[in-house]
């Protein structure tokens, strides 16, 4: 299969709450990005039908839709596989969509080794009996996952405990996270089947931060100097993208989904326009 180009809709959630999701998925064709991920917005029959719309009309494909495992613990407007399944599965069928991601566990679930284990338990039964349902489960990580419990990362125990489960791989959080992403991806392959691909920009020290530490003003300075890392269109930060792509490929991507978690007061087309010419500058 030829890897897909898109954009996790994420980024646009906003403007498909004014503008429409068909609107939306006019502009983004108009980038010249085939795909979409659909995340943080509410699979509704209103955004649902404008889905199949873009599919028949602008040859625009669903790379994946977000749920979660249980709806007590979920964001209200995210389906949830608890509650959800049978409405989950007739969106797969109904947008020609293989692929379900779950963006994020439980936070209490990340807070110890057996919490850990105990969600990806949940998470199994789900996982296998949408694989035989040809419908792959995903889920993607943060740096958060790349956290430690008797030397096993958060993300491994996942995949130890969910065996039917895989993953979208998010190379920024991963590269964040401390881990080199090509070592994540040689680790991963034949189980990362969606790519994140977004930007690490490291930008200089403000100003600002300077004069409120020769003022004494220490807090202030903290705070600047945290915030110095930031997302990035991609190629505007620090990623490899011309070894990180063709490692993705290798290790069995299906979608690259570009994603910029904050775009700093940019119009987020404006955003996806400059990480699309820059994909299409080193051959993608």
């Amino acid at each position: 299969m030829t890897i897909q180009l898109g954009v996790q809709m994420m980024m646009v959630k906003n403007q498909v709450a004014e503008q429409g999701m068909f609107a939306v998925l006019q502009q983004i064709k108009g980038l010249d990005l085939h795909s979409v991920e659909v995340s943080q917005i509410p699979m509704n029959e209103e955004n649902t039908a404008d889905l199949e719309r873009g599919v028949k009309e602008l040859g625009v494909s669903v790379g994946a839709l977000s749920v979660a495992l249980e709806a007590a613990k979920a964001n209200p407007i995210i389906d949830a596989l608890d509650r959800d399944f049978d409405k989950i599965v007739a969106d797969c069928r109904r947008l020609n969509c293989s692929f379900l991601r779950i963006g994020m566990m439980p936070r209490e679930a990340m807070t110890a080794k057996h919490l850990t284990e105990e969600w990806a338990a949940a998470c199994e039964p789900y996982a296998a009996k949408l694989k035989e349902l040809d419908i792959t489960l995903c889920y993607h990580n943060h740096h958060v996952d790349l956290a430690q419990f008797d030397g096993e990362r958060i993300f491994d125990i996942v995949r130890r405990v969910a065996p039917s489960m895989e993953f979208e791989v998010d190379l920024h959080w991963v590269q964040r996270g401390g881990m080199a992403p090509l070592d994540m991806l040689e680790a991963y392959a034949g189980v990362c089947r969606l790519i994140h691909i977004k930007d690490y920009r490291v930008v200089p020290v403000p100003q600002e931060a300077l004069e409120a530490q020769a003022r004494g003003d220490n807090e202030a300075w903290a705070k600047a100097f945290s915030e110095i890392v930031q997302f990035a269109e991609v190629g505007q930060g620090n990623m490899n993208w011309p070894k990180l792509l063709p490692a993705a490929e290798a290790a069995g991507a299906d979608f690259f989904f570009i994603e910029q978690d904050n775009t700093y007061g940019r119009d987020p087309f404006d955003c996806l326009r400059d990480s699309r010419e820059y994909l299409t500058s080193i051959g993608w």
